[in-house]
């Protein structure tokens, strides 16, 4: 349950700083002995705001709800 709130609250705050996750990725294009030829993918995940705060309240949630139940 702990690892669970940390990753929410994490993407949570992801979303709400950067709007999104985005990342590039490198592909060949051509391999012929010598000659290589790559291009760059950029990915993006747009997150809205709205769900950066449930992410980052429902892994409080979970952080308090771990925490308790051990006690």
């Amino acid at each position: 349950m702990k690892i669970l709130g940390i990753v929410l609250i994490v993407v949570g705050l992801i979303a709400l700083a950067f709007g999104g996750i985005s990342w590039t990725q490198n592909k060949k294009v051509v391999d012929i002995g010598p000659i290589q030829a790559e291009r760059q993918e950029h990915h993006t995940i747009p997150l809205p705001p709205i769900f950066g705060g449930i992410a980052v309240a429902a892994g409080v949630v979970l952080l308090v709800a771990g925490g308790r139940a051990k006690v």
